[in-house]
């Protein structure tokens, strides 16, 4: 097992890595505070984990609360579902609830915690790579609105992470290319000798190796942990971590949430903003052709879809909440490992993007 730190001063927590850790009472019970426990998992996971994961909470009250699966039921209705469990079973403050799935589970879950009489504990055991990697770590949560991804929610950093690196045998594959999206982002972003690994070991990643695995979810958070210490409320450099995200999420939400999983949207954005960053002179066709292949090999969109218009793309990428003075903000490469955050681009280049891409 691996441990990672995430330092937030009184707020820190660790991240613990590892194989057939999801029932270890020892990793799992110094983080809860009280005797209750709430786990909110859904619909496919549950069959797959619950058991094992309530194994690991002797001596604690536990109920559950199992959602329906998908990108679309991250919504107003499903927290309604946790705050219903949470009540009918006499949760008070001293509650902990344990989000048991993927990022959609583990954002709905944070949120609920964050808001749940003014604030509760909660701790994330994240099931997808997608979520071991990125969404549980750092304490974004939140929920979808029909006009934007991630529109409401609130930073509630968990208590503990714990990514179990056997759950991601059960992955369909399309979920697992999902995941390595963001595994990418990290090297593109800040890591080139990380990218450089990825690209030499993406066949074993795409088998599911547990090493490789394991590689990549610990770099991956050992980037997003250092990001997450020196700016935790996205006020200045944890934008980075939006590399492809602002076209990604306006892809998401033109097609319908779940019709394009969040990776494969990411994946296609990080490519547009790459084809951006090459229009503006910061990369060479070289380096474009590279960043293609990658995501490419990966078996993720280079493209995004063909009913969406440029005006599709500006419509739901002027909703991001990144954008400032009502400036779209995009996160765009200076060279593999230099992200910037920007708005000061010429509108030309950001157009001819969304029609080339």
């Amino acid at each position: 097992m691996q441990t990672l730190n995430v330092d937030l001063g009184d707020r820190s927590y660790p991240i613990f890595i590892g194989a057939n850790i999801l029932s270890n009472q020892q990793l799992l019970a110094p983080y809860i505070k009280g005797k209750q426990v709430m786990i909110v998992t859904n619909e496919t996971v549950a069959p797959l984990y619950l058991e094992a994961l309530k194994s690991g909470l002797k001596g604690f009250k536990v109920d559950e609360v199992i959602l329906p699966d998908g990108e679309q039921y991250k919504n107003a209705d499903s927290i309604d579902m946790i705050y219903s469990a949470l009540l009918s079973k006499r949760h008070n403050r001293t509650t902990t609830l344990i989000a048991l799935g993927g990022g959609v589970v583990g954002d709905m879950c944070g949120f609920a915690a964050a808001t749940y009489q003014r604030g509760v504990e909660f701790i994330q055991v994240p099931t997808t790579l997608l979520s071991q990697v990125d969404s549980s770590v750092g304490g974004k949560t939140g929920i979808n609105h029909p006009l934007g991804k991630n529109m409401i929610g609130a930073f509630h950093q968990p208590n503990v992470v714990l990514a179990d690196t056997e759950t991601l045998t059960t992955l369909p594959e399309r979920e697992l290319s999902a995941g390595i999206a963001e595994v990418i982002k990290y090297g593109l972003i800040r890591d080139p000798e990380f990218l450089s690994w990825i690209e030499a070991d993406m066949p074993k990643l795409l088998a599911c190796d547990q090493a490789a695995l394991s590689k990549a979810i610990y770099d991956s958070c050992r980037n997003k942990a250092e990001i997450v210490a020196l700016d935790e409320k996205e006020s200045g450099c944890r934008a980075l971590l939006n590399l492809g995200h602002t076209f990604g999420h306006a892809i998401e939400a033109h097609q319908g949430y779940g019709n394009w999983l969040h990776g494969e949207a990411v994946g296609a954005g990080m490519m547009m903003a790459t084809l951006m960053s090459e229009k503006l002179g910061w990369l060479s066709s070289e380096e474009v052709g590279r960043v293609s292949q990658l995501i490419e090999s990966a078996k993720l969109p280079v493209a995004g879809p063909a009913d969406m218009s440029k005006e599709d793309f500006i419509h739901f990428m002027s909703l991001d909440k990144k954008n400032l003075d009502h400036r779209i903000r995009l996160v765009l490469l200076k060279g593999i490992g230099n992200a910037v955050i920007t708005s000061d681009y010429p509108m030309s280049a950001f157009e001819d993007t969304l029609v080339a891409g």
